[in-house]
């Protein structure tokens, strides 16, 4: 799945805002994995956000979340 996505994908896929729910707001590079699993299980939203956060389970299941933190924008 990563070797398809192109670095404009990627940054925008870690810097969008979760927009629902418990962690809305936060970018979805640092929701918890548990959440992603639990999303995982229970059936991804439909649409982008769907493949944003299959993207990011599968980013946290490779534990490769450390490595795509300086990517993030500051959310000041």
């Amino acid at each position: 799945m990563l070797e398809q996505l192109n670095q404009q994908e990627l940054l925008e896929t870690i810097n969008t805002k979760m927009p629902f729910g418990k962690y809305a707001g936060y970018p979805l590079l640092k929701l918890p994995e548990p959440y992603l699993v639990w999303f995982n299980d229970k059936g991804l939203p439909e649409g982008k956000l769907g493949k944003q956060l299959a993207l990011m389970y599968e980013i946290k299941l490779n534990g490769l979340e450390n490595m795509l933190m300086p990517l993030l924008k500051d959310s000041e």
